[in-house]
């Protein structure tokens, strides 16, 4: 199918005169340069699970298809429930049971058993709970009044045939799964995986197998993006360490943009001698670089490389993680067919104190217990132990501000970026 044309290269350059960008102001300028990054693919509704729609979907049958009994019981004509007191009907041959409709025709006067899910035989419309009786002698007996449409679930009384049950742009769920298979939906149109590659930088990086040298540092970045990326659904390719050397970085980039529709890299991104990758990208005339208030994190490279959108996180492992929730993530659910994500947040009472100065917006590391927020105790972005221990963010504005225990805070879950 026809794939969507690739970003301009110049679609993430802000305003001139910018130095330094709000947080609100640069995901609204991300979500306006946004855009769906791939192709279409017909696949079975049952295998869709985390895939993105491409088109609505419509009930292609109701649910239920057919009015039911809810109980155990007897299937009545409600024209019999207009007397009250001890009400006896004759009981009909057969019965109705999941499966196996009764063929004939219910009367005034007559019950006919039926079980739970069974189709309503023809005329009946009313079921009797088969603990509220008594039968005996091709007579059941039961106490009246009761409802007409008692114990009975209505034809299209979830889904009615033709409605729309699930729009474009959805990320599909178990829910939807089962939703799609009771209303008869077996194909759908889903957008493919976005593709996404990342890459780790510097010379000192070595991965976590390997026997350290003096000054070389484990990465915890690619293994931190790679997770949160393959949670979030989208397939990842692991291009490994660049080096500090702009031909290695020229020749990997190259490589990477042919096979993924978004590149995310950590670290190297700066000004200094050996920070080849802004050299790289300013040369491609692609080269973005957001001045971002924000805590942790800050700098934050956006261009466009082979028309193929790059992230350049920071190189502290906490901001690369927080600037990929925050900033990447809204970013991936559009270029994959989804909509632009807005977490979910909550106002919870703080069980801590903090003051900070005006400036800049700051995200906690932070967990609930007992129904109060707590924060990781230092806000070093190369505590990586806070991000183990974390399962949200505290989201404190720009402004100045003392939190002290008991006031409220915005609490946002990690699971919020799940959407």
């Amino acid at each position: 199918m026809k794939k969507p044309p690739p970003l301009k290269n110049d679609c993430f350059v802000l305003p001139q005169g910018t130095k330094w960008t709000l947080v609100d102001d640069a995901l609204e300028r991300l979500k306006s340069v946004s855009k769906c990054l791939v192709e279409t693919e017909k696949l079975s509704a049952k295998d869709a699970i985390g895939r993105v729609l491409a088109a609505n979907i419509h009930a292609g049958f109701s649910s239920p298809p057919h009015a039911n009994s809810a109980v155990d019981g007897y299937a009545i004509n409600s024209k019999d429930l207009k007397k009250s007191g001890l009400i006896s009907l004759t009981i009909l041959p057969g019965r109705a049971a999941a499966g196996h409709p009764y063929s004939g025709e219910i009367t005034e006067g007559d019950a006919l058993p039926i079980y739970t899910g069974a189709k309503m035989p023809i005329g009946a419309d009313t079921v009797i709970l088969q603990e509220d009786t008594v039968s005996e002698n091709s007579k059941v007996s039961f106490y009246g009044p009761i409802k007409a449409g008692s114990n009975t679930r209505d034809l299209g009384e979830d889904v009615e045939e033709n409605t729309l049950i699930l729009p474009k742009g959805r990320r599909i769920t178990p829910g939807d799964i089962a939703l799609m298979a009771s209303t008869g939906v077996s194909s759908i149109t889903v957008y493919s995986r976005l593709k996404v590659g990342i890459f780790s930088t510097g010379d000192e990086v070595i991965n976590s197998d390997v026997d350290p040298s003096a000054g070389q540092v484990f990465d915890a970045n690619r293994p931190l993006l790679y997770s949160l990326l393959d949670e979030w659904g989208f397939d990842v390719i692991d291009f490994g360490i660049l080096r500090d050397n702009r031909k290695h970085i020229e020749t990997e980039l190259a490589k990477a943009s042919g096979q993924v529709d978004v590149i995310i890299t950590s670290g190297g991104a700066s000004a200094g001698q050996e920070d080849h990758m802004s050299a790289i990208l300013t040369k491609n005339d692609s080269l973005a670089v957001w001045r971002i208030a924000v805590k942790p994190g800050r700098p934050l490279i956006l261009a466009v490389y082979n028309g193929k959108p790059v992230f350049g996180l920071p190189g502290n492992p906490v901001a690369a993680g927080t600037c990929a929730m925050v900033f990447a993530k809204p970013a991936l659910n559009v270029f994959s067919g989804s909509n632009w994500l807005e977490p979910l947040s909550f106002e919870l009472p703080a069980n801590f104190s903090k003051s900070k100065k005006a400036g800049r917006r700051e995200f906690l590391r932070a967990r609930i217990r007992n129904g109060k927020v707590d924060i990781f105790k230092s806000e070093g972005s190369g505590r990586i132990s806070g991000l183990s221990w974390a399962e949200g963010f505290v989201d404190l504005p720009e402004h100045e501000l003392s939190v002290m225990p008991g006031e409220n805070v915005k609490y946002i879950p990690f699971s919020s970026y799940l959407d």
